[in-house]
């Protein structure tokens, strides 16, 4: 049975990855400067912050639209034995309901949502692809996913408020007094939606340190895998976070850089880990 694994472009998943194991990325849609660019297609994370940084308004993003999503399914439906779709969760985005109404033409293709965003969707999309390649089941690899959705362990430490506040996800007031009392608040994804945690105090790459241990100690932790994932970082905090998790007794440590959609929402220097609960 050939089962054929496709995802939004919002799993941030290392290209290489995405090779190796044949995932179909969908694109959203990025919108600055006047005009509309595929994330990850015509437009990257450094064209959305020089865009910035030269005084333009911060880029809005948009769904994969319905006919998108036709066009995909009319695609691969009559090549393989069933399509299933891994979209952004669908509090972030409309892509799960427009995926929803495209897949009711094709019997074969299925729509989960993951309710998570960047390698947090990452992780379902290649526990999806690693079953498919193992020979299990559509039935399967939905229940794995159902099973797995839950078990997801996403947060992020933001440096600075900046962009958060021009999409309007919090005040300039607020970002105002964070960046001045040198604040790095702890992003958390739980059930679908995301809330604020901790909230650091000091220079971005010290207080990943403390957040590092925060968020890995006492867990019950599948350690299989890790992302540590970033937007625009000097190299040697990511391979510092790296190093520091490893001491956690994980198998496999992996980068991955945030695109251009996750990074519309944070700005540069946004540092997050990602992996599963046990």
């Amino acid at each position: 049975m050939s089962i054929k694994i496709t995802a939004t472009s919002t799993c941030d998943l290392p290209a290489e990855l995405v090779e190796r194991h044949q995932i179909t990325l969908v694109p959203l849609y990025v919108s600055y400067g006047g005009g509309t660019y595929r994330d990850g297609v015509d437009t990257g994370p450094e064209d959305i912050f020089r865009h910035v940084e030269e005084g333009g308004p911060l880029p809005s993003t948009s769904a994969v639209n319905i006919a998108d999503y036709q066009a995909l399914f009319a695609e691969l439906s009559p090549e393989y034995d069933h399509v299933l779709h891994i979209t952004i969760g669908s509090d972030f985005s409309c892509c799960y309901q427009n995926a929803l109404v495209a897949a009711a033409d094709y019997p074969n293709v299925h729509v989960v949502d993951s309710q998570n965003l960047t390698v947090g969707q990452g992780l379902l999309v290649l526990e999806a692809a690693l079953a498919a390649e193992r020979g299990a089941s559509l039935d399967e690899i939905l229940a794995l996913l159902e099973a797995l959705i839950g078990k997801v362990d996403t947060t992020f430490v933001v440096d600075k408020l900046d962009y958060l506040a021009k999409g309007g996800r919090c005040s300039s007031v607020v970002a105002l007094g964070a960046n001045l009392l040198k604040l790095k608040p702890c992003i958390v994804l739980a059930d679908g939606k995301m809330t604020v945690g901790k909230k650091y105090r000091g220079v971005f790459d010290k207080v990943l340190a403390d957040y590092v241990l925060d968020q890995l100690t006492g867990k019950d932790v599948n350690q299989d895998r890790i992302f540590v994932v970033h937007t625009r970082c000097d190299p040697a905090i990511p391979e510092s976070v790296c190093a520091m998790v490893r001491q956690f007794g994980f198998h496999n440590v992996i980068t991955a850089v945030a695109g251009s959609t996750i990074s519309c929402h944070c700005g540069p220097n946004t540092l997050g880990i990602v992996f599963f609960r046990k």
